[in-house]
């Protein structure tokens, strides 16, 4: 046991729901200033939690995303998509796209992964790749993509992805967060 008396066993994977959206949205916001602040600067955490990082609803209403709770409280969140739409929660209007994925030909989406920093490094972040590769590939799915942050590329490394490219994503505001595209 740790010393902040943390146990895996308390975590719990469910499928989120609409009512979760505001438990996301405070989690997304701590996850981004806690644990993206330590990559990015505050003018990039703060336009990226404005018009990129966010609650996605199309997610949750397919039921491909999921929460992690202990004790009823969320602290991590994720997951994968069969639709177009690369990254960002719903304010990212510039990259949404319903069209769905062909699994013959194309990878899912990995996306929304958030782990709330006072629960990091306890394998919520796996626990919930685990679950979201292991649904997309019962949806036909043999390939896995996503856009990572920098906060989060060592982390997907070791869940056997591979990097491709730097993607820098552009905000309205003209603020540059660089990232990168990865897949296994």
């Amino acid at each position: 046991m740790n010393p902040d008396n943390k146990t895996v066993a308390e975590i719990h994977i469910r499928r989120a729901l609409v009512e979760d959206a505001p438990d996301i949205h405070n989690l997304i916001d701590a996850s981004i200033r806690g644990l993206g602040g330590r990559y990015y600067d505050s003018q990039q955490v703060e336009s990226s939690l404005k018009h990129l990082f966010g609650v996605d609803s199309t997610m949750i209403a397919d039921g491909t995303y999921v929460v992690a709770t202990v004790k009823g409280k969320v602290v991590g969140s994720g997951g994968w998509s069969n639709r177009r739409t690369p990254f960002g929660g719903d304010q990212a209007t510039s990259v949404r796209n319903a069209a769905l994925r062909d699994p013959a030909k194309d990878p899912a989406i990995i996306r929304a992964m958030y782990v709330h920093p006072a629960w990091a490094r306890m394998k919520i972040g796996q626990m919930i790749i685990t679950t979201c590769e292991y649904a997309a590939r019962n949806a036909g799915f043999t390939e896995m993509e996503l856009v990572a942050t920098l906060s989060g590329v060592d982390f997907y490394r070791k869940q056997g992805y591979s990097w491709q490219e730097k993607v820098d994503i552009e905000l309205p505001d003209g603020t540059v967060i660089p990232c990168y595209r990865m897949t296994k």
